[in-house]
């Protein structure tokens, strides 16, 4: 056999076995760890299950604190969406102000994630539909006033949520905690969590991940949370108030993502920055808590009443 031939053939045989590496690689970066629930709530709880992308698993907690005496009238809600690999269990650290407050709290594992039912390519599609079906969950118990839901979204709970809003999403507010501004991110920070090389793979997992959940390259790259933002602002009344939080000492999605989104943004939008050390504890900081129990009192608690438009993407 000529030399060219055999040398031909050997490039052949090193692409095929570089794109079959890369191919494991990016599956097993797309499949989020399942982590197990470690911890169980505290007070009144009750389990619950709904349809989302797949069988969605996960608790309603009522109010706490002498607050029991308002389960005579629906209750207001906040909903509470986790991040990529994470649960329903570690969330639990936003819960108590809220019951404290008198809303009933709603977290749940997203499809792939905890205790729900899996599908075999995971997106950040699936925060979004899930988030849509919790939504729907809460309109169906007439415990719970449809009219009067809030929503908490960690990092791409939070971003799930934006996206929800081109879908039409029924709340009365929205809150981000830690969010990536495009789902690009979040991939690159997943490989980084698991110890993989950036190059070449931050440029060919996204596509392989697409491929695999059967997403349109074109749809993905139209996803713009800015343009999102001014869409939902340009519903005037209509729109759905945001506020956006990130954590300082965030090195897994930096906070540069939140500075990218808000930085000459043609209205304004409320957003804080808090002083902790890490993707999963802006709770800590009471700043959180002095900006978000006011933020979602005003626009869900007190939902009936409408606030005043002005040019900005939501009233302060």
């Amino acid at each position: 056999m000529p030399f060219i031939s055999l040398f031909i053939m050997a490039v052949v045989l090193l692409l095929l076995l570089f794109l079959m590496v890369i191919w494991r690689l990016s599956v097993k970066s797309q499949s989020p760890r399942r982590m197990p629930i470690e911890v169980q709530p505290t007070g009144e709880y009750e389990s619950i299950e709904f349809q989302g992308s797949a069988w969605v698993r996960g608790w309603l907690l009522w109010p706490t604190n002498g607050q029991q005496e308002l389960r005579n009238q629906p209750l207001p809600v906040i909903i509470i969406s986790h991040g990529w690999a994470s649960n329903r269990a570690r969330v639990l650290r936003y819960v108590e102000p809220f019951r404290a407050a008198g809303y009933a709290v709603i977290v749940y594992d997203v499809t792939s994630h905890g205790e729900s039912d899996a599908v075999k390519a995971p997106s950040a599609l699936l925060f979004r539909d899930d988030l849509l079906a919790a939504v729907r969950y809460a309109h169906s118990r007439p415990e719970l006033d449809a009219a009067r839901i809030g929503i908490l979204g960690h990092s791409l709970g939070g971003f799930g949520a934006m996206l929800a809003l081109d879908e039409g999403l029924e709340v009365q507010a929205i809150v981000t905690d830690s969010m990536p501004a495009n789902p690009f991110t979040m991939i690159t920070a997943e490989l980084k969590r698991r110890g993989l090389p950036i190059f070449p793979l931050a440029q060919l997992v996204p596509r392989i991940w697409l491929l695999r959940s059967r997403i349109h390259r074109a749809d993905f790259d139209a996803i713009n949370i800015r343009e999102t933002i001014l869409r939902n602002e340009r519903r005037g009344t209509g729109r759905v108030p945001i506020y956006m939080i990130h954590s300082m000492g965030d090195t897994f999605i930096p906070p540069s993502e939140l500075q990218g989104i808000v930085t000459n943004l043609p209205c304004e939008l409320p957003h804080l920055f808090v002083h902790t050390n890490g993707h999963s504890c802006s709770e800590q900081d009471p700043a959180f808590w002095e900006a978000v129990l006011p933020f979602l009192n005003q626009h869900v608690k007190q939902a009936a009443v409408s606030p005043h438009h002005s040019n900005k993407c939501t009233s302060s």
